[in-house]
């Protein structure tokens, strides 16, 4: 092997020693809610009546030796089971308020030409072992519904995002409603929608129940699913159940409860048919048939085999004269 291979050999494996640190390093970045005097705050908590505009804080941390640059953004969001935000793409221009969603809420504090102006995105420059804060504000358009507004603070850097969650109350009647449609069965699955028709986070309860012919078949009683469900939201579940009876007629009915006296029921009927047996006893079946016509054919033929006229003897010589003559006569069917 030559030197100058020796050397760029040794100079990648430096190289690769080197930069793997850095991947590492950039990804132990993290975004919280800024703590200020207090505890640590699992999410953000905002209150207010429409038309005002609340204000908090997030900060950025970068424990790793390199500055970063970390791009943030205001964003809708669900939370699921497990507590962390499930964010979707907003409408409108964020920070704007002219889309619906909290997101389009959102707005960041942005140098432009000495002026601060309100921006939907912001980056920032963290500085490496240091903690950014990086100030929001969410403002309440007038003409917002009362009850949870759900979103997000996205921040993206080093090819990961992190969001934090913020909750918003809108002040206001609060409204607790859902409904469940769209009922299905297959594949050892119930599967089903649950819709927030209210105006507050739902967090359901699930209760199944199946009646068939003979009697009960299942029944579950209510336990709280993984889901948060936010107003105006569609969310589509499954219930396991890997053994239904083989043969009955079932009517599967689900109750859902929710917090605030939401309750809603939907139901669907099932039949369960053991369709293997079915063939089988159909081409036993079949093969019976097909052997009693085979044989009431063969004994249709013997029958008429035995019933068939002898054909008559020929008239002796003797015998010639009219009897002859009325035999043949006969035998053609003339008529004399």
């Amino acid at each position: 092997m030559s030197h100058a291979r020796v050397l760029c050999c040794a100079v990648g494996l430096l190289l690769s020693l080197t930069a793997a640190p850095a991947v590492a390093e950039e990804a132990c970045w993290s975004v919280v809610p800024s703590a200020g005097a207090g505890t640590g705050r699992p999410y953000v908590y905002a209150e207010g009546t429409p038309g005002t505009v609340l204000q908090d804080t997030v900060s950025v941390l970068n424990p790793g030796a390199r500055p970063l640059t970390v791009r943030l953004r205001g964003a809708d969001a669900a939370v699921t089971g497990r507590g962390g935000p499930a964010v979707r793409t907003t409408g409108g221009r964020a920070g704007t308020g002219a889309g619906t969603g909290t997101g389009a809420w959102i707005a960041f504090a942005e140098e432009r030409r000495g002026h601060r102006t309100a921006a939907g995105t912001v980056s920032v420059r963290v500085p490496a072992h240091t903690r950014a804060d990086v100030p929001f504000s969410v403002s309440v358009p007038p003409g917002a519904s009362p009850g949870d507004h759900p979103g997000a603070i996205v921040a993206s850097a080093g090819g990961r995002s992190a969001a934090v969650r913020i909750r918003l109350r809108v002040g206001g009647p609060a409204l607790s409603a859902l409904t469940v449609e769209h009922v299905t069965f297959g594949g050892g699955r119930v599967s089903y929608e649950l819709v927030n028709r209210g105006n507050t986070v739902l967090t359901p309860r699930l209760a199944v129940r199946a009646d068939g012919v003979l009697g009960r078949v299942l029944d579950r009683p209510p336990r709280t699913l993984p889901v948060e469900l936010p107003p105006g939201r569609r969310t589509t579940l499954t219930e396991p159940w890997p053994d239904p009876p083989a043969l009955d007629a079932v009517d599967v009915r689900l109750t859902v409860t929710a917090a605030g006296g939401a309750r809603a029921t939907a139901s669907t009927r099932v039949r369960f048919v053991p369709w293997s047996a079915v063939t089988g006893a159909g081409c036993g079946l079949a093969a019976v048939a097909a052997l009693l016509v085979a044989r009431r054919r063969g004994r249709r033929a013997t029958d008429d085999g035995a019933g068939a006229p002898a054909r008559p003897e020929e008239a002796r010589p003797e015998e010639a004269g009219s009897g002859a003559a009325r035999t043949e006569a006969e035998w053609t069917g003339a008529v004399s």
